[in-house]
């Protein structure tokens, strides 16, 4: 079974995490700690958690390890909602872990906004030089669609030479990270 890292800190920290059956892109020990801490520090972890292209559900698993209420993934891939589940009942945070098999734009698009959770913070991690990024960000930037609280942060992750827009609806890109090849890019909602 291959290894998709471990949880960093928090009640379910030092649990090893499966990788799906596909190769994805496991994030670091180091982009998740600095990840989480400007999530953290913002305030981020105290309402709902969405993880956009889930793979592992190593994003949402760490945010409900800090501390957040709940966590939902998004993944379109049957077999890799699977290892997602695997990974809450290891980290034994399944209760507040909801996976939801679906093509992230057309998870977005879909529903009214009486019935849809509005999130404190989103992880977007689509594939590299996925041009999806940008569509992705939109749909979560309309204010209409209500995903997003009103001081919620979005951080999409992203190869370096990608460079998603600074300003995509009611989301403004705040900073951005550089780790070798990859790039964090922060967003925070500004209605």
């Amino acid at each position: 079974m291959a290894d998709a890292g471990r949880v960093v800190a928090g009640t379910a920290r030092g649990i090893r995490l499966e990788a799906p059956p596909e190769g994805t892109r496991a994030l670091t020990d180091r982009v998740k700690e600095a990840l989480f801490a400007a999530l953290e520090a913002a305030g981020a972890l105290r309402g709902p958690f969405l993880d956009l292209f889930a793979g592992s559900g190593a994003a949402g698993i760490e945010a409900l390890s800090r501390g957040a209420p709940s966590a939902t993934f998004i993944e379109k891939e049957g077999k890799v909602c699977a290892v997602i589940g695997t990974n809450l009942r290891r980290a034994h945070l399944e209760e507040n872990g909801h996976v939801v098999r679906a093509d992230v734009v057309s998870h977005l698009h879909g529903g009214t906004p009486a019935t849809r959770t509005s999130f404190a913070a989103a992880v977007v991690d689509p594939p590299y030089g996925d041009v999806i990024i940008e569509r992705t960000l939109e749909l979560l930037g309309e204010d209409e669609r209500r995903w997003l609280t009103d001081d919620a942060q979005v951080v999409a992750k992203h190869f370096w030479r990608d460079d998603p827009p600074e300003r995509v609806g009611s989301l403004q890109r705040t900073r951005q990270r550089r780790f070798g090849e990859t790039v964090l890019s922060f967003y925070t909602r500004q209605p």
